[in-house]
């Protein structure tokens, strides 16, 4: 799998990018994006922000499209200072999806200007370009260099209630493959999955996305195999419990037995590190299956960081000592969290606090009552060591893949949007979601900041 650009765009930005740029009156309208250059493997620019130029400022027609350069300018002077790069963006309502001849000659002129502009010396590796957005909002881009060679971008990638990609090859761009069919898993072999945890929900989804088809998956996790382990680790083995096998290295093995065509990078390292943080950024897509708040407090900041899609998956089983001295469990439930770019994170959902943070924290200098603590992500209030949950695991991770599937592919009757959180009691028999609209949403601070220093904005991932 390979790709060498994507434009990322967050939901809300695009639904009010398509609402300015195809307006009633059919006639073309224009833009500009801000956007955060990010370069790891391949280049990937976050839209950061946008300019939307006022149609009464411009000379419109179904065709053809006169824009002032004032807000050239601002958008300029904002790119010197933060840093950012370009990309100029106008609609064609005939739903033409390519661009013109005129767009051709336009940005010869426009596109050299805006580089000269901005270029800051040989060490200036910023890209600018253009884009179009055609009926029903989809996008496609294109960038030049200094040099004015012209690029596609492979993706655009828009991440909102739904999940909705725009490739540079597409001649039918509104048509999305259909859920569970082959076009969706050839689609799936061109996206890239990070997988933060591949214990016992981990494994699970991590096989089920390898299943179904996707191109490559990197996963995190620190951690050995131990014999409490094999209970609910998908592939796990035995030999592998008293040789101490890395969890990431069982994965890779496990995946590349059923699915070859699948790439597999594994990062034997706690996510809370920099060359973690760095794997991850390459990817489209978070699946965070671990049991520490920080780790989830890692994966929150870089979906805002790099604008990036979240699914969060968490079990408990509470329990109770009973009047007779034994156990007895209050409930089984499951977690299954979506988080789009720009909306209710999930320090907003309090899954973690700051004071679920710090008592982590502090709880790793007694190793053993940390171990508990994690043990007791799955059975709060039990000593159990081994606990037999890979059914729950199951049917958590499944609802968790599920839900990906369901934004990238909509099969839902009444859309996605309701779908933020679900959780679901096996002891009540009840499954309850709740809207993006219910939940709390706080000011992103670092919205498509990219690989700005210090990393996610934690002094101890800096340079």
């Amino acid at each position: 799998m390979s790709r060498r650009s994507t434009l990322v765009i967050a939901g809300d930005v695009h639904r009010r990018l398509q609402s300015h740029l195809l307006p009633e009156d059919g006639l073309e309208a224009a833009a500009i994006l801000l956007c955060t250059q990010m370069r790891v493997e391949g280049l990937k620019l976050l839209v950061k922000d946008v300019i939307l130029v006022p149609h009464d400022e411009c000379d419109r027609a179904s065709d053809r499209l006169v824009w002032p350069g004032a807000r050239l300018e601002e958008a300029i002077g904002r790119a010197e200072t933060q840093g950012l790069s370009l990309i100029l963006m106008h609609s064609h309502p005939s739903g033409m999806f390519d661009f013109s001849a005129a767009d051709d000659a336009s940005d010869q002129q426009v596109i050299s200007a805006v580089a000269a502009g901005l270029y800051c010396g040989a060490e200036d590796d910023r890209v600018h370009g253009t884009a179009i957005m055609v009926p029903g909002g989809a996008t496609k881009a294109r960038i030049y260099d200094h040099s004015m060679n012209e690029r596609s971008i492979d993706l655009v990638a828009v991440y909102g209630d739904d999940i909705s990609l725009f490739w540079a090859s597409d001649r039918k761009p509104m048509r999305r493959p259909m859920a569970f069919s082959e076009a969706m898993r050839q689609e799936l072999g061109r996206l890239h999955f990070a997988l933060i945890g591949v214990s016992g929900t981990g494994s699970v989804v991590g096989q089920q996305l390898a299943r179904i088809g996707v191109g490559k998956i990197t996963v995190v996790d620190y951690d050995l195999i131990e014999f409490r382990n094999l209970n609910r680790i998908l592939g796990s083995t035995l030999s592998d419990a008293r040789n101490k096998a890395r969890k990431v290295d069982v994965f890779s093995r496990e995946v590349a037995s059923f699915s070859p065509l699948t790439e597999v990078n594994p990062v034997p390292m706690s996510v809370a590190t920099r060359d973690a943080v760095l794997a991850v950024a390459n990817a489209d897509v978070i699946f965070c299956c671990v049991d520490s708040d920080e780790g989830r407090s890692v994966c929150d900041r870089m979906a805002e960081a790099f604008l990036m899609p979240l699914f969060d998956v968490g079990v408990v089983i509470p329990v109770r000592a009973a009047r007779d001295g034994s156990e007895a469990i209050l409930d089984i439930s499951g977690r299954i969290d979506y988080v789009q770019p720009g909306g209710s994170s999930l320090e907003d959902r309090e899954v973690f606090t700051p004071q679920s943070l710090a008592a982590e924290y502090l709880a790793r200098a007694d190793r053993e009552a940390f171990s508990q603590r994690v043990r007791e992500g799955y059975m709060r209030g039990s000593v159990e060591q081994a606990p037999s949950v890979i059914t729950v695991n199951m049917r958590a991770a499944s609802d968790c893949v599920q839900e990906f599937i369901a934004r990238a592919y909509p099969y839902r009757l009444d859309g996605n949007r309701g779908y933020a959180r679900t959780i679901f009691s096996l002891a009540a028999g009840e499954q309850d979601s709740s809207s993006e609209d219910d939940l709390t949403k706080s000011e992103r601070v670092r919205l498509a900041v990219g690989l700005e220093e210090p990393l996610l904005g934690l002094p101890g991932l800096a340079r």
